[in-house]
Order: structure tokens, then C-alpha cells, then sequence
């Protein structure tokens, strides 16, 4: 820090610290500095002659420019608007993870009277503590990476236009992939599930335990989590986590692909440049709604693998959890559980991205600039 030299007056003058003339108050605040006097004797008595001016950096300043960052803002909106949602939609939730995993009954009013009757409202919001505590990664990595690597690949497949494909070179073949045919879209929602997937899946694991028996397990989330790491390993943190990767990839390249398709579809039919927020609304659920539907089979099995312990029989494999619905109750096992899980996924997927839009429309706007 440097240091001017000698006084001027009855000023000195540092980098970030300085003595400045100040009257009749012991503190002052001028031009954003914060300063506090200190007393000066004379003629026997304390006057405030000098004063310590510190300046203070303006974090709000920085916490704004931070915002108008897009990868920034675009993380900051999945995460509030996971966390509102799953707020207002939990028993929802609670309902749907309980009748997909085969426990108590297998109609959707039967299961909330089951609940109401044995847990109180409280019942309905079991798991609700970490299943906020996952929202938040979970979300903001998925969205935040659905549009990353969605710009990432436009970009690419701008360049390989002129530049060329990339190119594998085997002995003297060579061979052009071609990448330019890949949907910028669907990359992105595939590896937003992943990504997203690989990060919070322990929490997805204890969150459906907490929620199919809340007496399992210590209600404190880190003596739960070392329950499990202590009785089943690392496995048991991410049991179900092959049949999650396998339904994740329809689900979310089927879900981020015709959300994206029906809005740009939509706009350019109506000629708008942006969605309302009931129409955001609608699109969102149906996008939700289909995907959902084509990969409900492998979230069956990732569930009765991820909850398996607690049953005192856990599937060893993807395939052996879907052979044994399939023996136990048909084809249809397959689907049950199907109706409560479109009641929570067509409005969780709607408002997500209503929310979603609003945060980033507001972070970005132009006038915050």
C-alpha cells in the first residue's frame, strides 16, 4: 500500500486509509467512505479535528456485475426456481415416490388419506428438507449446463460449417464425424441430466429413504448419510444410479428438446419474440408430461433399487428390478404409479420453467445494467 509523503496541514493521505479535517461528529460517512473521529486535545479540552477514513468496497457492485454474468444468472435462476417449487409441489412428490416404489395403496386419493392418517400434513412433506437441500445444485447445474453446452454447441457446429468436422484418423482412413448433425438441443438436455445427475444423486437416495420411512433413518441429514455409508458403502449412496443415468438420458433430451421446440415453434407461428407466462406454463408441462411418459419404466427400477434396503430385498441390477415388477404385477407395474407421477411432473415441470424465465429475465434485464 503506498504512502504519500509529509502532511498537508493537518491531512495525511494513505492508499486506502487517510486523515481528513472533520467537525462536531465523532463519525461521518463522505463520498462512499465511512470515517470515525478521533479526539484532539486542546486548550484542555476534545475537539474532533481528526478523523480515519476507510474506504469500503461496494459489494453490491460486485454482487450486480457477478448477476449480469449469463452463466451466472442462468445457475442463480435454476436453483430459486427449483427451491420455490418443490416448495409448493412436495406432496406431490411424497405421494408419486410412494406409490412408484409399491408401498401402501395403489390409488393416488388412498395414498394421501394413508399418509394423513398414520404422519399428519407433516407426512406430506417427509424428505421435504433434503429434497430442498438437492433442489438447489440440482437444478441450477441443470439448467445452468442445458444452456452452456446448448450455446457451446451452436458455436461448434458454426465453425465446423467452415472449418470442417472433426476428423478420426485410423492408419491411412480417415473418418469425418459428423457432429453437425447432432441437435445443439438435445445435446444439452442430455448432458444436463447427467451432469446434474452424477453431482446430486446421494441426495435423491436419502431424500426417497427420508420419504418412504422416516423412522430409517436419523433425522439429522449428515447422521443419515453416514448411516448409509457406514451399512452399505459408497454403493448404497448411489444405489439406482445406472438405471438413473439410463432413464435420465430420454428423459431430459426429450424434455429440454421439445420445450425448446415448441417455444421457437410457437413464437415464430405467432410471430412473438418471448412467451407469457401461462403459455410457458402449458409448454412446460406437456414437455414435462411426454418425457416423462417414455422413461417412466427405468425410473420404476431406479426407485425400488434406491429403496431396496429398506424393503429387506434390493434388486441387484437395472434389469432384475424391472424382471421383478414385471413377475409381481405385469406389464402394467411397469407403469404404476404413472398418474401420480404426471400430477407432480406436469405442474413441477411447468412452474419450474415459468420461474426459471422470470429470475433470468429479471437478472438480465437491461435497466439492471
Amino acid at each position: 500500500m503506498g504512502v504519500e509523503e509529509g502532511f498537508r496541514g493537518n491531512k495525511l493521505t494513505l492508499a486506502s486509509i487517510g486523515f481528513a479535517e472533520a467537525r462536531g461528529a465523532g463519525a461521518f460517512k463522505d463520498d462512499g467512505l465511512l470515517g470515525v473521529g478521533l479526539p484532539k486535545p486542546k486548550d484542555g479540552y476534545l475537539d474532533w479535528d481528526v478523523a480515519v477514513r476507510l474506504s469500503l468496497p461496494d459489494v453490491g457492485a460486485a454482487v450486480r456485475t457477478l448477476l449480469r454474468r449469463r452463466e451466472i444468472a442462468e445457475f442463480v435462476s435454476g436453483a430459486m426456481a427449483g427451491t420455490m417449487t418443490k416448495a409448493v409441489l412436495a406432496p406431490l412428490e411424497t405421494i408419486r415416490t410412494r406409490m412408484v416404489v409399491g408401498v401402501g395403496s395403489k390409488q393416488i386419493f388412498g395414498t394421501f388419506m394413508e399418509i394423513m392418517e398414520h404422519n399428519g400434513w407433516q407426512g406430506l412433506w417427509a424428505g421435504n428438507t433434503i429434497n430442498m437441500i438437492r433442489i438447489i445444485p440440482t437444478q441450477a447445474i441443470e439448467l445452468g449446463t442445458f444452456e452452456c453446452v446448448k450455446r457451446s454447441m451452436t458455436s461448434a457446429q458454426l465453425r465446423w460449417k467452415e472449418d470442417g468436422c472433426p476428423k478420426i484418423q485410423l492408419g491411412g482412413l480417415t473418418i469425418e464425424l459428423p457432429l453437425h448433425l447432432l441437435s445443439p438441443i438435445a445435446v444439452g438436455g442430455a448432458a444436463a441430466g447427467i451432469v446434474s445427475t452424477l453431482v446430486c444423486h446421494p441426495l435423491e437416495v436419502l431424500k426417497d429413504r427420508l420419504t418412504v420411512n422416516r423412522d430409517a433413518y436419523p433425522r439429522n441429514i449428515a447422521l443419515a448419510f453416514n448411516k448409509i455409508y457406514r451399512t452399505e458403502g459408497v454403493g448404497g449412496l448411489y444405489a439406482g444410479l445406472c438405471p438413473t443415468l439410463v432413464g435420465m438420458l430420454p428423459y431430459s433430451t426429450c424434455y429440454y428438446f421439445m420445450y425448446e421446440t415448441i417455444k421457437t415453434s410457437y413464437c415464430h407461428a405467432h410471430e412473438k419474440k418471448s412467451l407469457s407466462r401461462p403459455e410457458l406454463l402449458v409448454i412446460g408441462a406437456l414437455s414435462g408430461l411426454t418425457a416423462s411418459t417414455i422413461s417412466f419404466p427405468l425410473e420404476v427400477a431406479r426407485k425400488r433399487l434406491m429403496v431396496g434396503a429398506l424393503r429387506g430385498r434390493c434388486p441387484p441390477n437395472m434389469v432384475a428390478a424391472l424382471a421383478e415388477v414385471v413377475k409381481e404385477e405385469g406389464f402394467k407395474g411397469l407403469f404404476r404409479g404413472w398418474a401420480a407421477s404426471s400430477l407432480k411432473v406436469m405442474p413441477t415441470s411447468g412452474v419450474t420453467l415459468v420461474f426459471y424465465e422470470a429470475c433470468k429475465d429479471i437478472l438480465l434485464a437491461p435497466h439492471l445494467a
